[in-house]
């Protein structure tokens, strides 16, 4: 049976014969431990503070073939293009550049090593254009009738009626300057030689003033219709209503109003005066 043997007090080690052990101080792994704790952690803090602030690299972060340009971030919004098997990327709804895309002006070397600009396809081929003669800004006319070939239209008392070739004065007021339309310029008005108007007014045509009204130069205006050689003058403002002669007074009737088609059939010969 083993001795037992108590310990020594430690309240009076030097009388009872024990002394502590001074090698080391009391506490020391304890010690070790937490001085390798608080090392470490340092470390760790200092690590990841150097993290941190390493700058990123954007270059290293993007995707190849995902370069944006000006036009992509254009107004805050920003679009990723996908990129193509080549690398190269395309935005949407754009036309890569091509070698045959090149403007037809650029210059190329010329015999002596100097740019000339091409000459445009187009120039060539664009005649110069033979400047014509100006129309007369007036025609002088006589107006005869068809079935009365020896009667003229003619201004007798502020009308007009169809009368044979009498003395200078009648023929002069059987002359008329014809004019582009007051109202239509590609039909005709009729302007005697003192300065008036031949109009249908309640259907009779005869002479007056210009007035300037709409009425006036639609009533003065009328257009010429072919008809077997000769021509039917038409009213503007009445559409379907020709100038005819009845009893030698013209008037603006239907056509084939109670009477024979050549009423109403004119030619336009050489003035008279």
């Amino acid at each position: 049976m083993p001795d037992n043997k108590s310990r020594h007090s430690q309240e009076q080690p030097w009388e009872n014969g024990w002394a502590p052990d001074t090698s080391r101080a009391p506490g020391t792994r304890r010690l070790w431990l937490a001085g390798g704790l608080a090392v470490a952690t340092i470390v760790a803090c200092v690590t990841a503070i150097a993290l941190n602030d390493k700058p990123v690299d954007d270059s290293s972060e993007a995707p190849q073939g995902q370069a944006l340009s000006d036009e992509e971030t254009e107004g805050g919004l920003i679009s990723f293009a996908t990129p193509s098997a080549s690398g190269s990327t395309t935005p949407a709804g754009k036309k890569s550049a091509s070698p045959s895309a090149s403007p037809k002006t650029s210059s190329s070397p010329g015999p002596q090593g100097s740019s000339a600009p091409h000459a445009p396809a187009t120039a060539s081929a664009s005649p110069t254009k033979k400047p014509s003669s100006p129309e007369p800004a007036t025609i002088q006319r006589s107006v005869r009738s068809v079935n009365y070939p020896d009667r003229y239209w003619h201004v007798s008392g502020g009308l007009v009626r169809l009368d044979p070739v009498g003395g200078p004065e009648s023929r002069a007021d059987s002359t008329f300057t014809v004019v582009k339309g007051l109202a239509d310029s590609s039909c005709s008005t009729f302007v005697t030689a003192d300065g008036k108007y031949l109009r249908h007014r309640d259907f009779v045509l005869r002479a007056e003033r210009n007035d300037g009204s709409t009425l006036f130069k639609q009533d003065a205006t009328f257009c010429a219709v072919s008809s077997s050689g000769a021509v039917m003058l038409e009213s503007v403002n009445y559409p379907g209503r020709f100038l005819r002669h009845k009893n030698f007074a013209l008037r603006l009737d239907a056509y084939g109003y109670g009477s024979d088609y050549r009423d109403f059939s004119f030619n336009l010969v050489d003035g008279l005066a």
